[in-house]
């Protein structure tokens, strides 16, 4: 087996997967940036727990999706609407907190 073709296959079905997901629901900028903060104060370690990240992730990004289809019922926001309208005021708090000196 050639190693070589397994990989660039693999890289393929994730790329392939990526593009689907993102095409369905649409960019979520927000989780990514999301995400891995809201992991490292659940833990409160210094590195990024990628695990908690991930799984945290998926878990906003199933709460926006359920919040979006609910809240203004019978119209439908798009997820990155939400996330967005969530995400963008939490980063700004971070940056803001970071900046005067508060503690990470």
């Amino acid at each position: 087996m050639r190693l070589d073709r397994v990989r660039f296959g693999l890289a393929l079905l994730g790329i392939v997967l990526a593009s689907l997901a993102t095409g369905a629901a649409g960019p979520v900028d927000f989780v990514a940036l999301l995400a891995p903060q809201i992991a490292r104060r659940l833990t409160r370690t210094a590195q990024l727990p990628l695990v908690c990240s991930a799984l945290l992730g998926a878990v906003i990004v199933v709460l926006s999706d359920l919040l979006a289809r609910r809240l203004f019922a019978p119209t439908e926001l798009p997820v990155g609407v939400l996330t967005a309208a969530v995400g963008a005021p939490y980063l700004i708090w971070l940056i803001a907190r970071g900046r005067t000196g508060g503690t990470r």
